[in-house]
């Protein structure tokens, strides 16, 4: 609801492309610059009490935004800080998180399930949150989805006091930052079967993720609506991404992760370019939710490759990589997409997008697919 909420409020004040992308590099820069040493942080110090630490933060960062747009006539200045604030919680908040879905399932067995349900919690709350967002945004203003957001953390922070974990372990480590830091790098030119998917989610990250900066052009001028339609159109990508993730919970546990990646990307490029010149809103929101489905292997499958694969010292390092490339990349390729579509229009740059995205992955076949079949990655 937030981000929805204010992506929406800075186009409508400045009817600019561009600073959607501006937007979108503020909320996610700050995780490239800080979410190597979030990784340390994560494998170094206690994950729990760190994510504790991290949602409180998260919670004084949406009251702050609650508190601008509520009760002072805010700047465009402003919010971008605050964005950029929320930024840097998350560059230590992403690595804890996703290691500790690890240290919580017992059986490792069924540690791909874990990962599925937890991103199914994820597209659940992006199918939803966009469309209600929407509502509150037209009926009682940007000010009151802040609100709403920085009241939930009330039951974010319960639910992990309630939580059973098993008694920290503190690390012995005694190296200094720099030095962990290029052990987590050594450790994936080592492991090329990681280091790869990172590589490639970074590309899709740079090169195609980003269509959702594009979003609120889309239901402005192109399909002439308002707030409620902006919330509709991201809860369709977010419906594509539940049915994503419920498909890839039914797998079995032999299933060939990298293959249906592979498959899944096509699907994710092929949605973009459908659904980039379609001017009919009905079926434009049927190729949204075909994207959707794509869209989700991108992070699921492979947070769920590397977290079955990745050596346990490592875990919090190597996901703060994973990280860096889903997080670091989006915001350069925001302000890429959102200074393209001022000069070509919005549907041909999420055209290219969808095309970016089907040449990355046949770029990547070999690395993933094919080496991988053979046992040289």
């Amino acid at each position: 609801m937030q981000r929805t909420a204010v992506y929406w409020v800075i186009y409508i004040q400045t009817h600019s492309s561009f600073m959607l992308g501006v937007a979108v590099f503020a909320t996610q820069f700050p995780s490239f610059l800080f979410s190597l040493i979030g990784g340390v942080v994560s494998d170094r110090y206690n994950r729990f009490q760190v994510l504790i630490t991290t949602q409180v933060a998260s919670m004084i960062q949406a009251t702050l935004l609650t508190l601008l747009v509520l009760f002072t006539k805010y700047q465009v200045w402003e919010i971008l800080t605050l964005s950029v604030l929320l930024g840097v919680i998350n560059a230590f908040d992403v690595p804890a998180r996703q290691a500790l879905v690890y240290d919580m399932v017992d059986n490792k067995d069924d540690l791909s399930n874990a990962i599925a349900l937890n991103s199914s919690m994820v597209n659940l709350a992006r199918l939803v949150g966009p469309a209600f967002a929407g509502i509150v945004l037209e009926k009682l203003g940007a000010g009151i989805c802040f609100l709403i957001n920085a009241a939930s953390f009330a039951a974010v922070l319960l639910s992990l006091l309630l939580m059973k974990l098993t008694k920290y372990i503190p690390s012995n480590s005694s190296k200094k930052v720099l030095i962990e830091l290029k052990e987590g790098f050594s450790y994936l030119r080592r492991t090329p079967s990681i280091g790869y998917i990172i590589l490639l989610l970074a590309c899709i990250s740079l090169l195609a993720l980003p269509f959702n900066t594009l979003l609120p052009v889309y239901a402005k001028v192109i399909f002439k609506g308002s707030a409620s339609t902006f919330g509709y159109i991201n809860s369709c990508f977010g419906l594509g991404a539940i049915c994503g993730t419920l498909f890839l919970a039914s797998l079995k546990k032999d299933a060939n992760l990298r293959k249906i990646l592979f498959i899944n990307t096509i699907i994710f490029g092929g949605g973009l370019i459908l659904f980039s010149h379609t001017a009919y809103f009905q079926l434009a929101m049927v190729f949204a939710v075909i994207t959707g489905f794509g869209m989700m292997s991108q992070t699921t499958i492979s947070n769920t490759i590397i977290q079955t694969n990745v050596a346990p010292d490592m875990r919090g390092r190597v996901i703060s990589y994973f990280a860096l490339a889903f997080f670091g990349m989006q915001p350069i390729g925001g302000l890429l997409v959102g200074t393209v579509s001022h000069y070509i229009g919005a549907p041909d740059t999420i055209l290219a997008q969808g095309i970016a995205a089907i040449v990355i992955i046949f770029l990547f076949y070999f690395l993933l697919i094919k080496k991988h079949a053979k046992g040289t990655v």
